[in-house]
């Protein structure tokens, strides 16, 4: 067996257009489709998101975007959408942050603050004076937790991050 490839990811914002502008203009992310509006109907996407998210969603705001490497970003607008009394519920099973890879990870990191984003931490090294791959955990605008990565995955945790 070969490992999956990574498709998308769905990330729920309270302003979708606003969304839309700090993925593209902040992250750099691709549009690949402007803002549109689902309504729970009979039509082909109707249906699907019905099935989905179970019959009383009523309408809902969605947009597509891409990072550099390909991965699909669904960002989508709900009718009624709230913000989480904990958007940081890591204890809670199931999808508690993603990660991005910047080289430029500072920079990116001050782009995201001055659009309104949080840093939750310092930048920190995996090895300190050794090795240059850092990294840190941010917000968006929105309260979605992410984390910045200067290198690839790959190649901070075949080095043995940990030891």
């Amino acid at each position: 067996m070969t490992p999956r490839i990574f498709s998308h990811i769905g990330l729920s914002v309270p302003d979708l257009d606003a969304a839309v502008q700090f993925y593209s203009e902040i992250m750099g992310f691709y549009v690949l489709m402007q803002p549109s509006e689902v309504t729970e109907d009979d039509t082909a996407i109707g249906v699907m998101c019905t099935d989905v998210f179970g019959p009383g969603w009523e309408r809902l705001r969605i947009a597509h975007l891409s990072t550099g490497d390909g991965i699909g970003i669904e960002l989508f607008e709900f009718a009624g959408n709230r913000a989480p009394e904990d958007n940081f519920a890591y204890r809670r099973h199931g999808t508690f942050h993603f990660a991005i890879q910047d080289p430029d990870l500072e920079g990116l990191l001050d782009r995201i603050v001055a659009a309104g984003g949080k840093q939750r931490m310092p930048v920190r090294e995996y090895f300190p004076g050794e090795k240059p791959y850092r990294m840190v955990y941010v917000e968006d605008p929105f309260g979605t937790v992410f984390e910045l990565y200067s290198h690839s995955y790959e190649l901070t945790y075949s080095a043995g991050a940990y030891v």
